[in-house]
């Protein structure tokens, strides 16, 4: 009996100081999954709650660009001309955001990678920062019926002034028309059409679908249904991250 007592209370131990350890490591998280199935939400409000700065790829392109910074003109040629922007040139912008300071605990990374060529870009940018510091990393995959997508695309409207996303359907504004946090004017982005959506799930498939492997693969991804309300999610994104 006390045998087993001792292994209990060993247990105990390495449950308490494996938790210390968690909780002192670095946590870098990327979110993974078709248009419209809630990440940006989700990711928002995991920021707020784990204190990690979010980082929107396209909200940090257009900072670059806004700011005129070497790298901001560069890509603006290339936007410019309608052509995308290098995967080279981006890894540059995401590295030199991801080495602030206030990156050093953790962040939460949306909109990167979206291929295998900035999947492998983004171990190598996380490898050259961290370099001995201790790192957990997490890809979580939002998994969801893209049949009921549509609906979410063409019911979608943002902020034009502070970015907030609303859904007519399931999370629509207080005011008709105006953004709860700021009172911006809500609009329609002119891609959240039907026909539009089904490209974007075509392009979704082709490119981005595979990092559920190449994830799965490296033992860090991590899977939840999307399915339901922002709530519901919310929960069941919790559980995964604890």
């Amino acid at each position: 009996m006390n045998k087993v007592k001792n292994i209990d209370v060993v247990n105990m131990v390495n449950n308490y100081i494996n938790e210390e350890k968690r909780q002192d490591m670095k946590t870098e998280l990327i979110f993974l999954g078709p248009p419209a199935c809630g990440k940006g939400t989700q990711t928002t409000k995991l920021a707020e709650y784990l204190h990690f700065p979010h980082i929107d790829t396209g909200s940090l392109l257009r900072a670059e660009i806004a700011a005129e910074t070497p790298a901001g003109i560069e890509a603006k040629k290339f936007i410019d001309k309608g052509n995308l922007v290098p995967v080279e040139l981006v890894s540059r912008i995401i590295k030199n955001r991801l080495s602030q300071e206030d990156c050093k605990d953790g962040y939460i990374l949306d909109g990167f990678p979206r291929s295998l060529e900035q999947a492998e870009q983004l171990t190598k940018i996380n490898n050259e920062i961290n370099g001995s510091t201790q790192v957990r990393f997490m890809a979580i995959y939002f998994d969801i019926d893209t049949s009921i997508l549509e609906e979410r695309i063409v019911n979608r409207r943002s902020c034009s002034k502070c970015g907030e996303i609303y859904n007519l359907a399931f999370k629509a504004p207080k005011t008709q028309g105006l953004c709860d946090k700021c009172g911006g004017e809500l609009i329609q982005r002119k891609d959240d059409t039907r026909e539009i959506a089904h490209s974007r799930f075509e392009t979704y498939d082709r490119e981005t679908a595979p990092l559920v492997d190449y994830y799965t693969k490296m033992g860090v991804l991590k899977s939840i249904d999307a399915n339901g309300t922002i709530d519901e999610v919310w929960e069941r994104l919790l559980e995964v991250i604890k």
